[in-house]
């Protein structure tokens, strides 16, 4: 993740603020949290019980698809990449029926009785029958398991930090660290894909990151979880104002390099002021292409990087933001670079600094859940995920190894400011500009939506979003969600060591910690369910314990326990490794203020 991809373009859809089930005619909009339907607290095990029935008609409906759509040929899959997707129409449940057990239809027929019970107008789900909604959720799920590789890849593919990783950490550490980080964040994609067909249905969809902890954990978890989701992306916003206030900075020095060219913060208000009057757009229609285009753009990077070395690192670039000096022998190293080698600190400390962004990297989690809820058979995600992870995984070894191996100790992050040749260079940095304004525009969409709803419209009472007087409001929050972002940059202006502290504390959580947590969660809680002996009843909507409280957890343990504890040991770990990382960032960040490297609010640009 490190440069930031433009993660969210991959999700076609009207506004990003609203939470509606969209239709091609028409939006159902869904009033408050589902979850509550009929004034009642849905159960654990009811998300279950319609989970199970959806992805057994998602079965149904994909193999009627795969059917009509016939064999792939290089035309329908060019031609599919540009459209909107095919939404698979809701057929009759009976049809659905005949392919589950018999146990399942007498449930399934139960389920049809409590709809009768519960009101089948839909008057007590705000008008919206059950069909319509399960219709609205169908329309939505149009991707298949190749497209979400592509959006997969363009979420998490971000490889310009890598060669400054493997110049922390010399090659042995560089690559065990890479191919650690990489294995378990797949580990903690396949947590999530579990948790999400296991949990989430038509009747109760799964839409953001936060609903998986209050299906487990319930509210105040959500509430937790959804409120460091925001600090990640204004966090996020900032680095991306820092990086590309950066890209300006080098484009107005010209090809001497010698005058400082725009004042620094000058440059920092220009990315910011462009960022929140196109974060004033309301609609994002059809911007799915952006992703595949955002690819490209990294790839075309990484080949301008990679044909630059030959003209030796950008040693003003290392000098001004790290304080090393030009004219040392370029050095590479098996294992950890020693003392004044390392532009990352002393040691440890420069090896968690490498770690930081190695971790970093594979940020991208926080959106799998959306990802899956446009798929249209969630169960095929593990392909998408297993082949987009060896693909990052080999692009990050490749490119960090090649960059590393020319430019050594010299070696800068991002490795498109490390450029030496100014035409090269302007390329690498306009790429980065345009591709880094609209994640960026996205990711403020996103973060200040979760703010919004979390904090202002259901503690402060401020109206819905999708309201005249909540339009307003919204038009006044984004320069002011911009404004902090551009705040936290120009006061940190230290790309590499806040880039490992957003990493550490935020990127690592998302991506290793909470996947953890919530892998316990979800496995003690289904494994205590009994399956002969307890049961959900659709027509009452509960469900008959047989045991309650420390009996019930210890059971569920002990039905995996070398599984849980595994999971147990990792989030353990994974709360090791964040206070490791921000130790590191927060030192180096103190170190490179009292040396006056950093210089907060300054016209002096830090590269």
């Amino acid at each position: 993740m490190a440069n930031i991809p433009p993660a969210n373009l991959s999700l076609d859809g009207g506004d990003p603020r609203k939470l509606s089930l969209q239709t091609e005619n028409n939006a159902i909009e869904i009033v408050g949290r589902t979850e509550h339907a009929h004034g009642r607290v849905v159960s654990f095990e009811e998300y279950m019980y319609y989970a199970a029935i959806t992805r057994a008609e998602e079965k149904e409906a994909n193999a009627r698809f795969i059917a009509a759509r016939g064999p792939r040929t290089i035309k329908n899959v060019i031609k599919g990449r540009f459209s909107k997707g095919r939404a698979e129409k809701a057929t009759p449940t009976p049809q659905v029926a005949n392919s589950l057990s018999a146990e399942e239809t007498e449930e399934k027929r139960h389920h049809g009785d409590a709809l009768q019970v519960s009101g089948g107008n839909g008057a007590g789900n705000h008008g919206i029958t059950e069909e319509q909604q399960k219709t609205a959720s169908r329309a939505m799920r149009t991707a298949s398991w190749g497209t979400i590789f592509y959006l997969i890849t363009t979420d998490i593919l971000g490889p310009t930090g890598a060669p400054w990783a493997f110049a922390q950490l010399g090659y042995g550490p560089g690559v065990a660290l890479y191919t650690v980080f990489g294995a378990m964040s797949y580990y903690s994609g396949w947590i999530l894909w579990k948790v999400f067909c296991g949990l989430d249905s038509d009747r109760f969809p799964l839409r953001g990151y936060g609903d998986f902890f209050f299906r487990i954990f319930g509210t105040g978890v959500r509430h937790f979880v959804n409120v460091a989701q925001a600090l990640q992306l204004l966090l996020t916003v900032s680095v991306i104002v820092l990086s590309n206030g950066q890209s300006i900075s080098q484009i107005s020095r010209g090809p001497s390099g010698d005058s400082t060219g725009i004042c620094f913060v000058a440059c920092l208000v220009i990315f910011m002021s462009a960022g929140f009057i196109l974060g004033q757009i309301r609609t994002l229609q059809r911007l799915g292409w952006l992703a595949n285009l955002s690819v490209w753009m990294t790839i075309t990077l990484v080949l301008l990087c990679m044909v630059s070395v030959k003209y030796g690192p950008n040693y003003a670039a290392i000098e001004t933001s790290f304080g090393m000096p030009p004219g040392l022998p370029i050095q590479t190293f098996a294992g950890t670079p020693p003392p004044g080698l390392a532009t990352g600190g002393v040691g440890f400390v420069a090896s968690l600094n490498g770690l930081n962004v190695a971790v970093y990297a594979y940020g991208g989690a926080l959106l799998f859940a959306a990802l899956m809820a446009e798929m249209r058979h969630p169960m095929d995600f593990w392909k998408s995920l297993l082949i987009a992870e060896i693909f990052i995984y080999g692009t990050y070894m490749f490119f960090g190894i090649f960059v590393y191996s020319y430019q050594g100790q010299y070696t800068y992050n991002p490795a498109v400011q490390g450029i030496a040749v100014y035409g090269i260079q302007t390329a690498g940095n306009i790429l980065s500009l345009i591709s880094n304004l609209i994640a960026a525009v996205l990711y403020s969409n996103i973060g200040l939506k979760v703010v919004y709803v979390e904090v202002f419209h259901e503690l402060l009472k401020f109206p819905d979003l999708t309201t005249k007087t909540g339009k307003i409001w919204w038009a006044a929050l984004i320069p002011v969600y911009w404004g902090i972002a551009f705040i936290v940059g120009a006061a940190v202006p230290q790309f590499s060591y806040i880039v490992g502290l957003v990493g550490a504390l935020f990127i690592l959580s998302f991506t290793y910690t909470f996947p953890a947590w919530l892998a316990i969660g979800y496995w003690i809680k289904k494994d205590a369910m009994i399956e002969d002996e307890e049961r959900f009843d659709p027509v009452t909507n509960t469900y008959n314990y047989v045991d309650h409280g420390w009996k019930r957890w210890k059971r569920g343990f002990m039905k995996k326990p070398f599984f849980n504890a595994f999971n147990i040991f990792y989030f353990l770990g994974a709360l090791v490794t964040c206070a490791l990382g921000c130790y590191s960032s927060i030192v180096s960040l103190r170190m490179a203020f009292e040396s006056n490297i950093a210089t907060s609010l300054s016209c002096s640009p830090p590269l």
